[in-house]
């Protein structure tokens, strides 16, 4: 996913434009796709086919969503509450919009067990209630593994997590549509699941990306990290591989880890930073905004991808991709 913003001029609309509604977590919230959905939101209010998008965005404490010409926003649910499907719907029913999009992955609405699940009825009740939905959704819980990635520590809870998850899945593909970013994951609901409305969207392919540079950027050499740390996503073992670089002599680099701990492992980062205060040139950035993330790629010589396990298509290693950066990546 490229990062550039803006929704532009406002569209023409033809005479038989649609009012589409957009489901999504969104800036300056920080919730899970958020910079995904700011820039789907943006392309599709700019298209002459779509007279409005009303934004059913999440409530937070960071403020009222990020304001984009031809977008009307309507906050309408709030992470990990259990009200959000009853709260969407009312929402959704009173907008009289044509159809509803719905940017989606398994913990949108929350990490908590019941809120989370109970939002991912969202789109099967839409569709009984004669609403055209379409679903962009970025992961599986079948290619979940539940206590790698944080959820739970117990392999009879993640065997009974990972039985929900089917059921749940189940529930996302009553939608009109189910798009989703990797062709693996396709093939895979058309094959268990025996899916007959799914298809490919890749990541990003929303955005016209500049064609890169290639070069790498002045200075040290940039070794960049960009995540939610503490599960699946840890940094020591990265942590000691820049170490041993130092030792032997490569003095001209540095290290940037970015992002904030996951939900899971609050206090992780603060822990990696006082356990490597003594190692020079380590920069912990936090949170990144979005006017920052381009500037932080292609300041980068290379992105690391420390991850021990995936929940979905990654959303950092398109953006290297993008950027025209080098990666490291887990066999």
């Amino acid at each position: 996913m490229a990062n550039q913003g803006g929704g532009g001029a406002a569209p023409t609309a033809s005479n038989n434009a649609l009012r589409i509604g957009f489901v999504s977590a969104f800036p300056p919230g920080r919730n899970s796709l958020n910079e995904f959905g700011f820039h789907m939101v943006s392309k599709l209010a700019a298209k002459s086919e779509v007279s409005e998008v009303v934004l059913f965005a999440d409530e937070t404490d960071a403020g009222a969503p990020t304001p984009i010409k031809g977008v009307t926003p309507a906050v309408s649910w709030k992470f990990n509450s259990v009200s959000n499907l009853w709260r969407l719907a009312r929402s959704i029913r009173r907008s009289g919009v044509d159809a509803v999009m719905i940017n989606l992955q398994f913990a949108t609405f929350g990490d908590k067990r019941l809120p989370g699940a109970l939002g991912l009825f969202l789109p099967a009740l839409l569709k009984q209630r004669g609403i055209p939905t379409v679903v962009v959704l970025h992961n599986l819980a079948d290619n979940v593994d539940m206590k790698d990635a944080g959820f739970t520590n117990s392999k009879a809870i993640a065997w009974v997590m990972t039985k929900a998850g089917r059921f749940l899945t189940h529930a996302i593909l009553r939608a009109d549509i189910v798009a989703l970013t990797i062709p693996k994951y396709v093939e895979f609901l058309e094959s268990s699941y025996k899916a007959n409305n799914v298809l490919l969207a890749p990541h990003g392919s929303f955005e016209v990306v500049p064609q890169p540079t290639y070069e790498l950027p002045p200075g040290n050499r940039r070794i960049m990290a960009f995540g939610k740390w503490g599960t699946y996503k840890t940094v020591d073992m990265l942590l000691d591989a820049y170490q041993d670089l130092l030792s032997r002599g490569y003095d001209d680099i540095e290290l940037v880890i970015a992002g904030t701990d996951s939900p899971n492992s609050p206090g992780y980062l603060d822990s990696v930073a006082q356990s490597c205060a003594d190692v020079p040139n380590v920069t912990f950035t936090g949170y990144v905004a979005e006017e920052d993330v381009e500037p932080l790629f292609q300041s980068s010589a290379v992105v690391a991808f420390p991850y021990t396990s995936t929940t979905g298509s990654s959303g950092v290693l398109h953006q290297a991709g993008s950027y025209g950066c080098a990666t490291v990546l887990p066999a």
